[in-house]
Formats: C-alpha cells, sequence, structure tokens
C-alpha cells in the first residue's frame, strides 16, 4: 500500500512539473519579445518587396525629413514609439494604425499609404510593447496595449491639434488592440475603427495555436500558461478579450477578414460581428490568407475602407 501511495505521488508531482513547464514553454514561445530595433532594414525590404512602388514615397518622406518619430514615457516608465507623418496639405484628420504581432511601425506604412496619401489624412503607427524601437520585455496581445493607445490617442491630439478626427485601423494582433481599445471611454476624436483579421480573445486564440501546432486540448497547459501570465504580466488570457470589448463599442466598425484565413480562424469574425452593436460593415475576402487581405486585393481594399471611414470623417 505504501508503494501504491509513493507511485501515485511520483505521479502527480512528475505530471505536474510536465504541465508547469509546458506552460512555461508556452508562455515563453507566445509572449517573450520578437523583434528588435536592428530588424528595421528588414522591415523596409519586406515593405518594398510586397509593393515597390511604396519605395518612392517612404524615400521621399524620408529625404524631406516627414517620417518622424516620436517617443512617449508610460505610466509604468516604459518608453514607447511610434511614427508620424502629417498630410501634405494640412488636415483635421488622422488615422492611427496599430501593426500585428512581431510586426512594426514600418511594416504597416502600406496602411500610412492608404490614409496619407491617398486620403490626404495625418498618420500614427506606433510600435506596440517589445516590438520596434518600443520596451518591454513581453508581447501584450492588444490587451496591455490598449491602455497605451489610449496614451497614443492623446498624443496624436497634441500633434495634430485637439480638434483632430480619428479612425484607429489594426490588423491581427493590432485589429485586436482596436477592438480592445473601442470598449474604452474614448474622446469625442474617435469616430470610428477597421479590424482586420482580429482575435475573438487571446485564449480563443491560443486555444487554437496549441491544437493546430501541437495537437493538443487547451485543458490543463492553457490553463496553467495563462495563471503563469497572471503572475508575470499581470493579465490572463481569458481577460484579454476582444469579444468583451467590443460589446461596449458604440462607435462604427468595418471587419475584414480573409475566407481562408486559419491563423485567426475566420469564424471568429463572424463572432466579433454579431456582438459589435451600432453602425458596422463587414468584408469577408474571397481566397485570401491571414492578414493578406490589403496585398490580394490592393485596390478594393482601399477604395472599401475610403468608402467606409469617409462616412464618419469627412
Amino acid at each position: 500500500m505504501k508503494k501504491v501511495i509513493i507511485g501515485l505521488v511520483i505521479t502527480v508531482v512528475v505530471l505536474l512539473t510536465i504541465i508547469a513547464g509546458g506552460a512555461v514553454y508556452m508562455f515563453g514561445v507566445s509572449l517573450d519579445r520578437k523583434v528588435t530595433p536592428t530588424d528595421e532594414e528588414d522591415a523596409y525590404a519586406f515593405l518594398y518587396e510586397h509593393d515597390p512602388s511604396l519605395k518612392i514615397w517612404v524615400d521621399s518622406l524620408r529625404e524631406n525629413s516627414a517620417l518622424q518619430d516620436t517617443f512617449i514615457v508610460a505610466t509604468d516608465g516604459s518608453k514607447l514609439h511610434a511614427l508620424y507623418v502629417r498630410s501634405a496639405i494640412a488636415s483635421p484628420n488622422t488615422a492611427l494604425i496599430i501593426h500585428g504581432y512581431t510586426d512594426n511601425s514600418i511594416r504597416m506604412l502600406m496602411i500610412g499609404h492608404l490614409y496619407n496619401k491617398e486620403m490626404g489624412y495625418n498618420i500614427l503607427l506606433p510600435d506596440l510593447r517589445a516590438h520596434g524601437k518600443s520596451d518591454g520585455e513581453y508581447i501584450q496581445m492588444g490587451w496591455k496595449d490598449r491602455l497605451d493607445i489610449m496614451e497614443w490617442i492623446d498624443v496624436t491630439k497634441g500633434i495634430y491639434g485637439d480638434t483632430t478626427r480619428m479612425v484607429i485601423h489594426g490588423i491581427s494582433m493590432g485589429a485586436a488592440t482596436t477592438m480592445m481599445t473601442s470598449g474604452e471611454d474614448l474622446p469625442e476624436n474617435i469616430k470610428c475603427f477597421v479590424e482586420d483579421c482580429g482575435y475573438t480573445s487571446v485564449w480563443d486564440e491560443f486555444t487554437h495555436k496549441l491544437k493546430d501546432d501541437y495537437g493538443l486540448p487547451a485543458f490543463p497547459i492553457l490553463n496553467a500558461a495563462s495563471s503563469y501570465s497572471q503572475m508575470k504580466v499581470g493579465w490572463n488570457f481569458k481577460e484579454a478579450s476582444a469579444l468583451e470589448q467590443l460589446k461596449k463599442s458604440k462607435l462604427p466598425m468595418f471587419f475584414i477578414h480573409g475566407d481562408k484565413d486559419t491563423y485567426v480562424p475566420t469564424w471568429m469574425v463572424n463572432v466579433l460581428y454579431d456582438a459589435k452593436q451600432g453602425d458596422k460593415e463587414l468584408w469577408i475576402v474571397p481566397n485570401v490568407e491571414h492578414a493578406n487581405a490589403y496585398w490580394d486585393c490592393t485596390d478594393e481594399y482601399v477604395a472599401k475602407t475610403n468608402q467606409f471611414v469617409s462616412k464618419y470623417i469627412n
């Protein structure tokens, strides 16, 4: 009997050790910083490879010192970075543009081109925590970032004027950040949102990735990783919910999602769209994978975004 009890204890200890190790591993793989400031030229190369014509615009901005850096110190002391460009002709309209997971502000300059060159907007493109030139050891998946975006809204008003009218446009994790921000108490400057392939919640997205990449169920590793996240970064995977924030959102939103998206599954956008009250539009883009709607359907993307945003900012 004593041997049985000892065996059970050993088994339990081994299982708990495996679960704890898996949780720490998953946290690290998912949230450890991946992008560093040295990736800047690679980011420009990525942009020009996808659309060589962007180089002409970006080179012009850089040569004329129109592509500006700005930094803020967040409430926790972290130094955060953003790029900004004024419109060629003075405008009260501004787009705050948010990049995705392991991306940076530079790699969102194609959306910057959409608003600045095509629509004549001022643009501000933050590097989220643990991305680009912003501080941070851990990726925040949009949850803590939403509070930083609130600070960037104030910075935007400081740069472009207190009466500036804003759209917030995000892709992937940036889209989740956009939706998470949309549920906050926002100033009247914010007029609408564009979310492109964002996830319903960090829990849902990690559940999907755990199954897709490792063939594992959420329980027990994701539960343990979520608890570990609470200890390390102050939030858990279930509370980091774009869906719940979206339910509080009162402003118009344009939803974009590729119908071949397997990274953030397309079913998520239908849940999000159904949860959103008030003015909204949905564009499920045929034959498009994750975060490729702009690249694969550029003209239509520009036209539809312009049409939606211009209804609320003119």
